[in-house]
């Protein structure tokens, strides 16, 4: 009967253990998730600004606008 008893704390404690390292994987995933989604915001707004300044690169797009200011 001790014996029995012995095994149902240390399966309790294992079960605490496992409990308590599922929940801290859990949020690390999380925060992982929630940084990767902040990075890849950063990442967006930089390829909006690279693609808005590489479009003012084409000459056609300089002297469209600068007949449009003209013609104001």
């Amino acid at each position: 009967m001790q014996d029995m008893t012995l095994i149902i704390t240390l399966l309790t404690i294992t079960v605490v253990i496992l409990s308590i390292v599922i929940i801290a994987l859990l949020g690390a995933v999380t925060m992982v998730i929630l940084k990767v989604n902040s990075i890849s915001k950063n990442v967006d707004a930089i390829t909006t600004n690279l693609s808005a300044a590489t479009d003012w690169v084409n000459p056609a797009k300089v002297f469209s606008a600068a007949v449009k200011a003209f013609r104001k």
